[in-house]
């Protein structure tokens, strides 16, 4: 398998059907549980070619997982599901950004987008200080429930230099 290593023992590597079966059994996360209930993101994404699914490792335990899936030849949008007793440990910062340089460095991508929900102060945060800029809003539904969200991105060039 191929590794990524990054701080505090982060391993980034290629998804594979063992880690959808772990993401199964972990205890329901209200935020998450529409990216990891059955025809979630993994179902959504694990079968187009694409799209990249990294499973995130700490100490070997399977913590989160992260989707960079092609919308254009140098565009991906982003997307991040942390399994819900390691938030709030500055861990998304280091799975994020290792994410995307994968993104960048080794994809070849220009830019990489995503969407957040708008009551996820800490999610809209953390994109800010990794320099992700607002180019937009919209509505979506999650859980059978409208959810304002905004749309963000950073380009290469901007991701280097931070």
């Amino acid at each position: 398998m191929n590794y990524f290593k990054a701080e505090a023992g982060i391993q980034l590597r290629s998804f594979c059907a063992v880690d959808k079966a772990a993401i199964e059994k972990w205890p329901k996360f209200e935020e998450l549980d529409y990216a990891l209930r059955q025809d979630g993101w993994i179902d959504e994404f694990s079968d187009q070619s694409d799209v990249r699914l990294f499973a995130v490792e700490q100490s070997s335990e399977l913590i989160a997982f992260t989707i960079l899936a092609l919308t254009a030849p140098t565009e991906a949008e982003f997307r991040i599901a942390l399994r819900g007793a390691k938030a709030g440990q500055g861990l998304g910062r280091i799975i994020t950004d290792k994410t995307l340089a994968i993104g960048f460095n080794e994809i070849g991508l220009e830019r990489i987008h995503l969407i957040v929900r708008k009551n996820n102060p800490r999610a809209v945060g953390l994109y800010r200080k990794i320099k992700f800029v607002s180019c937009g809003e919209c509505c979506k539904t999650v859980n059978n429930k409208p959810a304002a969200c905004l749309m963000m991105s950073i380009l290469k060039n901007d991701f280097l230099e931070s």
